[in-house]
């Protein structure tokens, strides 16, 4: 069978009623436009273009008031909005497309969000990637009644089925009235939305579209392939009902749709169970507890994403959490350390890895959350027992040894983690564990706890590099001394004292050791 052409255009019609659905669109685009961005409105004179534009202005400015003259005779207006300017052009005078070089088009639209009214009289000048709305009266309806038809071209084909989709969602839920308030997100790809009705009523709205492969880096495989990471949404719908299955707090999913990737959430709210920056130890305590109880639960290794699909959670192998740890090779050693290894240098951190990863391979999986830590749990105070502690950020779950979330929780790379503290946890978790199966045996778990502390401080050395250097966001650089402290702390293990050698010969900044 031959393969599918890409889309090259998406469609969305949209009826507007009156001059107060017209605002309404211009609110809903105004919050996913942005800089660079080029939005043409077509249609017969008198069909809207100038009153959507200035709606669109007016919303994106945050000035109700302001004045949006038509720009037909001035040709170019340009207004600030906040982070970024808004141009907004009238091309209904331009008798040919090389005018607007002598106007300086191209210079003024750079950065700036750009709204071009009569796009038709430059189509050539103007690029492909592009949001075009197309305004008509629908007469049988009356004077008012505007039909909207929105085509999206290049890139704006995923973001307008994106758009289309968020619209049904919200609408066919019942928070389609609801201001959004965008969360600040974290370390991933996914985004946040605080929806809030005019009675208060809360809900998140997580936006996490399916993500294309990566380049293959092994096997043929991508990175995310190897690494057993969430492509879509899937994975997190099923983890979520099979951790609420358990009775324990994931969000519960009012909406979701698989294939764009959207759902409606129960807002847990943002008391965490640590508070400000220090840890709550009674809440910590908590959050053990409920890693005891799932450990010593006999969990399903496939889990239902809906009436008709099935999930069968990945395995945390020694080739996903070593292609893990090559993470500090390839960010941290040039960017942070400053150092280039040899290849037989890297050849034998990765045999040392791979080795001490076998030895500790469990007797019996259990689920990996992953990401179980302070800033992915919440303290949720009017419920009892094990579900006061809410839980979020689970769609990469995997099947490995218990001790891995144990450590997350109680290493964790945000907040100090006393030694003292952390020694007692791990006495609650061993007691809890040990209350139900007596032969639970702490010496072996403490040795995986050192090895899967030592990988995962190693991962994290590597992703915080490559936030900053790739992503551009510094701001998790001020993390690595305390992820360099627990690299040291567990490479005192006795098991990993080669590994420790390693990193001392190679690489003795990731210990706090070097310049």
């Amino acid at each position: 069978m031959a393969a599918r052409a890409p889309q090259q255009k998406a469609h969305w019609r949209i009826e507007l009623s009156d001059e107060a659905a017209t605002d309404s669109l211009a609110a809903d685009l105004g919050q996913w436009l942005k800089p660079g961005d080029l939005l043409t409105l077509s249609g017969e004179l008198g069909t809207g273009k100038t009153t959507f534009a200035r709606a669109l202005i007016r919303s994106l400015t945050r000035e109700q008031d302001l004045e949006v003259p038509s720009p037909t005779f001035t040709l170019m207006q340009v207004y600030e909005a906040g982070a970024f300017p808004v141009l907004h052009a009238d091309f209904y005078r331009i008798k040919h497309p090389d005018e607007l070089i002598e106007l300086g088009f191209d210079e003024a639209r750079n950065g700036a969000l750009t709204i071009v009214e009569w796009p038709e009289h430059a189509e050539a000048h103007l690029a492909a990637d592009k949001l075009n709305i197309a305004f008509e009266i629908d007469t049988q309806r009356g004077a008012d009644y505007r039909v909207a038809t929105l085509t999206g071209s290049g890139t704006f084909v995923p973001r307008l089925n994106l758009a289309r989709a968020t619209h049904d969602i919200l609408d066919s839920s019942g928070w389609a009235g609801a201001e959004r308030r965008f969360v600040q997100g974290d370390a991933s790809s996914r985004a946040y939305e605080r929806l809030v009705k005019p009675d208060g009523a809360t809900a998140l709205l997580m936006i996490f579209p399916p993500r294309p492969d990566g380049p293959p880096v092994r096997y043929g495989k991508s990175y995310s392939a190897l690494a057993r990471l969430a492509e879509d949404i899937r994975p997190f719908v099923a983890v979520d009902r099979g951790l609420r299955t358990q009775g324990l707090s994931a969000p519960e999913i009012f909406a979701v749709d698989l294939e764009v990737g959207l759902a409606i959430l129960e807002d847990f709210g943002e008391q965490g169970i640590a508070d400000t920056q220090a840890i709550v130890v009674e809440r910590y305590a908590q959050a053990i507890a409920v890693l005891a109880k799932l450990h010593q639960t006999n969990l399903p290794e496939a889990l239902p994403i809906d009436a008709v699909s099935t999930y069968r959670i990945p395995p945390y192998d020694i080739d996903a959490l070593s292609i893990e740890i090559e993470l500090l090779l390839d960010w941290y050693a040039p960017h942070i350390a400053k150092v280039t290894l040899a290849s037989g240098a890297k050849a034998n951190f990765v045999n040392l890895w791979r080795q001490l990863l076998r030895d500790i391979a469990p007797a019996r999986t259990t689920w990996t959350l992953r990401d179980y830590h302070s800033p992915n749990l919440f303290w949720l105070p009017k419920r009892g027992g094990l579900a006061r502690v809410g839980t979020i950020d689970f769609q990469d779950c995997v099947l490995g040894h218990p001790a891995y979330d144990v450590v997350s929780l109680l290493q964790d790379a945000r907040l100090d983690v006393p030694d003292e503290v952390e020694l007692k946890l791990l006495g609650h978790y061993a007691q809890l564990r040990r209350a139900v199966d007596p032969g639970f045996d702490m010496a072996s778990f403490a040795r995986a706890y050192a090895v899967l502390g030592a990988q995962r401080a190693t991962k994290i050395l590597g992703i915080f590099a490559r936030l900053d250097k790739r992503d551009h966001k510094p701001q998790y650089l001020a993390h690595l001394p305390r992820v360099e402290k627990y690299l040291a702390k567990d490479l005192a293990h006795p098991l990993l004292s080669a590994l420790k050698d390693w990193y001392e010969t190679h690489l003795p900044r990731a210990l706090n050791k070097g310049p």
